[in-house]
């Protein structure tokens, strides 16, 4: 059985030597489940969309999250159009990045009836989660006004569980370094939206950058973060300031399903940065996804 085990070992060996394409596959890492936020990508997508959503699929990405929805269309294409490329690249569309700022009673209807349209297009490209990354200024100046951003965010996740997708929202470093009346604009948030209605895509990087540690927020508020988006300021793992090892034991009690790449900074082009990116997480053994 031993000189069987060894003939069989000698012969696998042999093959990857002879073929370096073989070789390659037999050493390289197993791609983990990690998408790719789009606008890491996001001068080379704009000249060429099939193109880019094919290198990102052959990097080794298993999904996308736009940055492009617009006029009801994503990156110019239209949502069934743009749902059957990433579909034939094998990399989904698993969440979008859009969103509206705070009504008021004179653009009330208007908006809302973009979010049906918005919501409606997002069921049609295949998306599981539709994220909001931004608020507009007032938000961080009136807890009056930050208070009514909640509840219109709890408001669009109503309309998006009726359609069967999660809504949520994702920050940046200000919702943790500015304070209203002595309460940080982050934990008032999490306070004061329903989480059946909406969930946190956590930036890891913003959230460090404005003074919070991650693992705090995940023990403060479990189950709230089902997206993260890990950053670095560069390409991950080459700042040293992130300590992912520590972030990512605690990714059970956060509630997080998926993690996506964004890359903002380069030492590198758009794609080797973000191939070095997945490379680093694909090559950790602390990452482990949820199944």
């Amino acid at each position: 059985m031993k000189r069987r085990n060894l003939i069989q070992a000698v012969m696998l060996l042999a093959f990857c030597l002879m073929l370096p394409s073989a070789f390659q596959s037999c050493t390289q890492a197993p791609h983990k489940n990690i998408g790719l936020q789009l606008y890491s990508i996001r001068d080379s997508i704009m000249r060429d969309v099939p193109g880019a959503i094919s290198r990102v699929a052959r990097m080794g990405y298993t999904f996308c999250e736009p940055a492009g929805y617009g006029d009801g269309k994503f990156y110019g294409i239209e949502p069934a159009e743009f749902k059957a490329l990433c579909d034939k690249n094998r990399i989904p569309v698993l969440s979008s990045h859009t969103g509206q700022e705070l009504p008021d009673s004179a653009n009330w209807d208007k908006v809302m009836a973009w979010w049906d349209k918005c919501i409606d297009d997002h069921v049609a490209v295949g998306a599981k989660y539709l994220v909001q990354p931004f608020m507009g200024n007032a938000a961080y100046q009136s807890l009056d006004t930050l208070k009514k951003y909640c509840d219109y965010f709890n408001l669009i996740g109503e309309k998006c569980n009726a359609k069967g997708i999660r809504f949520g929202y994702h920050n940046h470093d200000k919702e943790f370094s500015t304070k209203l009346n002595g309460q940080t604009i982050y934990d008032f948030m999490l306070a004061n939206t329903d989480p059946s209605k909406v969930m946190f895509e956590m930036d890891l990087y913003w959230t460090v950058m404005g003074g919070a540690n991650p693992v705090d927020y995940f023990g403060k508020y479990p189950g709230r973060f089902e997206l993260w988006h890990i950053k670095d300021k560069a390409e991950l793992g080459v700042s040293g300031m992130m300590d992912f090892a520590k972030i990512w034991a605690s990714a059970r009690q956060s509630g997080m399903k998926y993690g996506i790449v964004e890359v903002e900074e380069y030492n590198y082009d758009e794609f080797t940065s973000c191939k070095k990116s997945l490379d680093y997480l694909n090559t950790s053994d602390f990452v482990v996804m949820p199944k």
